[in-house]
């Protein structure tokens, strides 16, 4: 039976590839976006409205694919925001906003689409996560915290859900060629800032990295296996093999020598 996918933020980055790429293997996609009609594109997919801060909306969504398909198999939570800044100079109400897109936003939707999986007896949901959860980051703080509160989440949801045999797994891309950085919320570079140097300079090598990221059909592949795969793993991580190799060291090496290289890395 050809499965039935919702992909949370899928007019453009990597929700975009991904809705693509398993289009293309024959699965019945569902795209959101805060304003569908607002995207000109002919898409292969279908894109339908969703806003991961409106938990109306998400229901809405939700309950608009089951009445046309009757069934729903598989939920891509990506939609996502950036943010950059010191945490001291970063505006309480974008951390908030933050909190709610990448963390409140996929709660609210596993909430959602949780008593249609159990009905069903299977199900399976994908969170994008972000390697920079693994670590905290300087003037990534912020972002680094949500996106490690979502890979806790799935690891306690995992065994909430296991009777119901709905699965859950998370997926942390590195950096990847899409227009993240468009879209993130960069606490201004303020002339008389203390953090005035370091983070402007944080701020370029940042967007440099993406800029030069890996192409977006590498999580599209993999997010491909593992809704082929008979039992997905917990974690899976996808990038430059010095970003997944980051995480290994964190687990390895002595706290203070990591962050040695951290600062290292950022010139800092």
């Amino acid at each position: 039976m050809t499965k039935v996918v919702l992909i949370t933020g899928g007019s453009s980055g990597i929700g975009k590839s991904v809705a693509h790429f398993l289009t293309e293997k024959g699965f019945i996609v569902y795209g959101t976006s805060r304003n569908p009609q607002k995207i000109t594109e002919q898409l292969p997919f279908k894109l339908i409205a969703l806003d991961v801060s409106d938990a109306t909306t998400i229901a809405s969504a939700v309950q608009t694919i089951i009445k046309k398909e009757g069934c729903l198999d598989v939920v891509i939570n990506n939609a996502g925001v950036g943010i950059t800044g010191p945490i001291e100079e970063t505006p309480d109400v974008e951390i908030k906003k933050a909190f709610q897109t990448n963390v409140f936003g996929p709660i609210d939707v596993i909430k959602a689409v949780l008593p249609q999986m159990r009905k069903q007896g299977s199900g399976l949901i994908i969170n994008v996560t972000s390697i920079a959860g693994y670590m905290g980051l300087p003037y990534r703080g912020v972002y680094s915290a949500t996106k490690g509160t979502l890979e806790l989440l799935t690891e306690a949801l995992r065994m909430e859900i296991k009777d119901f045999n709905i699965k859950m797994t998370n997926i942390a891309p590195g950096d990847f060629a899409t227009n993240i950085a468009s879209g993130r919320y960069h606490a201004p570079v303020l002339d008389n800032s203390p953090y005035k140097v370091p983070y402007g300079n944080t701020l370029a090598l940042m967007n440099e990295h993406v800029d030069h990221g890996s192409d977006p059909i590498e999580m599209a592949e993999a997010i491909y296996g593992i809704i082929t795969s008979k039992n997905p793993k917990i974690h899976y991580k996808v990038g430059a093999f010095m970003q997944k190799f980051s995480i290994m060291l964190k687990r390895v090496l002595p706290n203070t020598v990591y962050e040695k290289l951290l600062l290292n890395h950022y010139k800092l």
